[in-house]
């Protein structure tokens, strides 16, 4: 019974990872660039749903209030981003240039986050009140499983979003040749927005989850989880959104079965370890695919 409760929670905690990796992967498969910053926007979401619940600390709808406006709050920190940070080095020479700035992104939030708030850490308040279910003697908290549920209809509607509507085809053909997406009359620079406001969207939604299961909040609560969830997404494929999913699955329970039955302080280790020895057995990932390039 143990492993079952392991398993769930490590299913729980690689859903988290794999709406943060969808981030990850739409933007690297349009943009051609790692946002290492994304993990930071799930701090922001976490703060701002934090202090919008204590405002309306009276009210039974500062949770909704909270959640809402933190997606919004984190859309718009993605998009400003990508315009003034990202998109004036776009055509740079070396993609050295926008890493850098990413990197540089992320330290600023931080620092701003730590200006604000400071550096005690803050309880958060789960926004999840669903105490759960039992089966026999399993346990299954309501965060669990609402965080597994959420992950799921994430996933759908974004593949349906990609495929099914005008912006998501716009998408594709960005992905593909940026040049021919630009002559065939698609607008690139909205597109790369677009990516960037779901992917921040998300990062919202996966900190919110992430906090109700680990209510503990600092300017440093999105790093690690960010970092997991590039793991996750080269994982399963970068580029990928089924890949994203299932690299964020796989990584969670390994994390949380390496910490269970291996060592609390290893696991992270453990992690990073997995990682190296799928790029060294299949470097595109699990569900990637070798891109063959004419010189």
């Amino acid at each position: 019974m143990n492993f079952l409760t392991y398993l769930i929670s490590g299913i729980s905690l690689g859903s988290v990872y794999a709406i943060i990796a969808l981030g990850y992967t739409m933007v690297y498969g349009i943009a051609k660039m790692l946002n290492f910053a994304h993990g930071d926007f799930i701090m922001v979401g976490c703060y701002a749903i934090f202090t919008i619940v204590g405002a309306f600390s009276g009210s039974g709808l500062g949770m909704v209030i909270g959640v809402i406006a933190a997606t919004v709050i984190c859309t718009a920190v993605g998009v400003l981003t990508e315009r003034i940070a990202y998109r004036p080095l776009r055509e740079a020479g070396s993609p050295l240039a926008v890493l850098i700035t990413a990197i540089g992104v992320s330290y600023l939030l931080e620092n701003l986050a730590l200006l604000v708030f400071g550096s005690d850490p803050k309880s958060f308040s789960s926004i999840i009140k669903w105490e759960g279910i039992t089966i026999a003697s399993l346990k299954i908290p309501g965060v669990t499983i609402v965080t597994i549920c959420v992950s799921i209809i994430v996933l759908v509607l974004l593949q349906l979003f990609i495929h099914k509507t005008k912006d998501g085809q716009a998408m594709l053909a960005a992905s593909q040749d940026r040049g021919a997406a630009t002559l065939m009359g698609i607008n690139v620079n909205r597109t790369i927005s677009l990516t960037f406001a779901i992917g921040s969207f998300l990062a919202a939604i996966a900190g919110a989850l992430l906090c109700s299961a680990y209510p503990t909040l600092n300017p440093y609560t999105g790093a690690m989880p960010g970092i997991k969830a590039f793991v996750a997404a080269v994982l399963g494929g970068i580029g990928s959104i089924p890949g994203a999913m299932i690299g964020g699955i796989v990584l969670g329970v390994i994390e949380i079965l390496g910490r269970s039955y291996v060592s609390s302080q290893l696991s992270d280790a453990i992690v990073f370890a997995v990682l190296i020895i799928v790029l060294l057995v299949k470097p595109t990932g699990l569900l990637g695919k070798q891109i063959q390039e004419k010189v």
